[in-house]
Formats: C-alpha cells, sequence, structure tokens
C-alpha cells in the first residue's frame, strides 16, 4: 500500500512508498480506509527535520495526524462498515502519569506520551491504517470530506473548554472574544466562540483573500491592525499566531479579569522589547489569567466532532482551501500559497 514517510532528523526525506507494509494488527483492532490527511506546520517542521521520532526499531516514519477514514472492520463492534471517523493523535504514556492514568494525555508528566505522525507511532498517511476503536472518534456521516477538520477542532475545543473552567471563578460573564490569526486554529476557535453566542473578533494581517469574508460569514468581526487599535478591551483572548510580538501585545491589551489562552507555538529566536515590569502589574492588578494550551484528550475530541456537526458545511467547505491527491503529495507540503487555509491530501476519490 502507499504511505508517505519521512526519516526523522533527515531534511526533506518525505517520499511516497509504495510498497509499505499492511498496518500491524498490533496497532488495534480497527481497520480503517484512509480518505484524506490534513497539512499542517507541525508536517513541515518534521520534514524539516525539526523533530519527529519514527517508531522503536525503525527509521522512517509515516507522516499524518490530522486524519480522515472509513471503517473497514471492526471486531469489538463498537463501530460498522463505512462509519466516518478520525484518530486520536496523541496516547498515553506506559507509565502511565497521574494525568494519563486519567485519560488526560493531553496533559500528560513525564513526557513519554506518543503521538501518531509525529513521536514514536506511525501516522494516518497511509491507505490502511489501525488503531484501538476507544481512540476512533465516530463523525456525522454528511461531513464528508470536512471531518479531516476534526485534529484541529479538537485543539480548539480544549481551549474553549479550559476558559469555561476559568470563567467559572466570578459572577462576571465575558461577552466578547478576540483570536488573533484566521489559520485554521484560528478560525475554528472563532466558529466555538459563534456557538457559545459571543461576540466574535477576529485579528489577522491579511487583507484580502478568503480570511475576511469568511470571518464576516461567521457574523464576527474582523480587524487587520495592531492590537492595541482594535478599539475595545477584549474579554477573553484565543491567541493562534505564536508571535511573540502578538503574544505580549494581546497580555497587555486584555481586559479587566479577562483570560488569555495561548495556542500557537513561537518558533523562538526573536527578542522584542517588553516592560515586563509594567506587564505584570497589569495581569496582577486586573486578576487575568494567561495559560497555555496544546493538544487534546478524547472527550475534546468529541466535543470537537459535535461542533463540526453543527457548522455550516458551505462554511467549512471553504476552509479547505487546496485538495491534493496523495500521488502529488510535494504540492501539498511544499511552501503554503498565500490564500491557503487548510490543505488536504486525499486518499480516495469523492
Amino acid at each position: 500500500m502507499r504511505a508517505l514517510t519521512v526519516t526523522p532528523g533527515t531534511t526533506d526525506s518525505l517520499r511516497l512508498d509504495q510498497d509499505f507494509p499492511e498496518p500491524d494488527p498490533r496497532e488495534g483492532a480497527l481497520l480503517v480506509e484512509a480518505v484524506a490527511v490534513g497539512v499542517c506546520g507541525t508536517d513541515r517542521e518534521i520534514i524539516a527535520a525539526d523533530y519527529g521520532e519514527a517508531p522503536p526499531g525503525g527509521d522512517r516514519l509515516v507522516l499524518g495526524h490530522e486524519s480522515l477514514g472509513r471503517v473497514v472492520e471492526d471486531p469489538t463492534g463498537r463501530l460498522k462498515w463505512g462509519d466516518l471517523v478520525a484518530g486520536i493523535v496523541r496516547h498515553p504514556d506506559p507509565v502511565p502519569c497521574p494525568n494519563c492514568a486519567a485519560g488526560q494525555w493531553d496533559m500528560c508528566r513525564n513526557g513519554q506520551y506518543t503521538e501518531h505522525g509525529i513521536k514514536g507511532l506511525d501516522g494516518f498517511a497511509r491507505d490502511r491504517w489501525r488503531i484501538e476503536p476507544e481512540h476512533a472518534v465516530k463523525l456525522d456521516q454528511s461531513l464528508g470530506l470536512l471531518g479531516v477538520l476534526l485534529e484541529p477542532t479538537s485543539v480548539v475545543a480544549k481551549a474553549w473548554e479550559l476558559i469555561d473552567r476559568f470563567v467559572e471563578r466570578d459572577p462576571w460573564q465575558p461577552e466578547n472574544v478576540l483570536v488573533t490569526g484566521a489559520g485554521p486554529i484560528g478560525l475554528l476557535a472563532a466558529l466555538l466562540g459563534t456557538q457559545r453566542g459571543l461576540d466574535v473578533h477576529v485579528l489577522d494581517l491579511a487583507t484580502d483573500g478568503p480570511k475576511p469574508q469568511l470571518t464576516h460569514d461567521l457574523g464576527a468581526t474582523y480587524h487587520s491592525v495592531p492590537v492595541h487599535e482594535i478599539g475595545f478591551a477584549p474579554d477573553l483572548v484565543l491567541e493562534c499566531t505564536g508571535a511573540a510580538p502578538v503574544v505580549f501585545s494581546v497580555m497587555d491589551a486584555v481586559g479587566p479579569c479577562g483570560i488569555v489562552c495561548l495556542t500557537g507555538v513561537s518558533s523562538g529566536g526573536h527578542q522584542i522589547p517588553v516592560d515586563a515590569g509594567a506587564l505584570n502589574r497589569a495581569l496582577v492588578l486586573e486578576n487575568n489569567v494567561v495559560f497555555g494550551s496544546v493538544n487534546a484528550n478524547a472527550r475534546h475530541w468529541k466535543a470537537g466532532a459535535d461542533a463540526l456537526a453543527s457548522a455550516d458545511r458551505k462554511w467549512l467547505a471553504r476552509l479547505i482551501t487546496r485538495r491534493v491527491p496523495v500521488a502529488e503529495f510535494a504540492q501539498a507540503y511544499g511552501p503554503p500559497d498565500a490564500d491557503d487555509i487548510k490543505v488536504v491530501v486525499e486518499f480516495t476519490d469523492h
């Protein structure tokens, strides 16, 4: 079968293997036929040899952690043939740490977790893959290809769950949210914000292309100005760029008792002048919360599936800006186009 593989630690080693072995039954009882995988910055970083880890005993890693497939067989009977599913990316460590033992492997304490297509487990960019049924999330059949958006949606579902917990600390209820970055994570975060009935604002540098209209069609407000020029102090912020100047700007801009969730991962190596004392004073005196969030556990994946099922299909479809056949994979993993939001690699025709 076909599989997109890399040699971790070797730059630009991505290739399409035509005779990759069928998935070992030890990978899981559930056999799934791949429909598509999403492409994200993590994949490009692994291709660039920034990180990535092959399964034990191997030197190649199957890429792909944003999955979509259809069930071929499930001997446990939990799922049936043809069900549309996505595979949960992270698996708990074998020790396990207290969080992993409680099913919160997204909060692993000792770093011994594994992740499909990233760390110690082959990914989903292959014609067929296996996983344990409890690590497969069933999607609404009507989503079709749009189900490939579940992994990034699970990430923002976790972020919103954590925000909701912090909101519970006092009687005041937030009315608005600022989302910085209009990539797939940012737009999906905005979607979940509108589903909560909040006044949603999205900030991004793009002034043309699909992002402003996608934001408008959510019923949200689009900004392409610096954070300090948006004209209000947001109650909530979801920072989805990882750009250091934006990170510090939103921490400074959030209103009293406000909450800032950082989901973007900074590249590092950038120095900017920051009045740390003034920032600390503001955060403390205004009872603000700043926290980071990454990955997701089964609860968040299911919440993400519910959010997609409730979303407008035509709007979701516009997030997928390029569909690339697996045979032309190099086009998908090369430098993104200016108007790209989500690129997917297709294994089957629709």
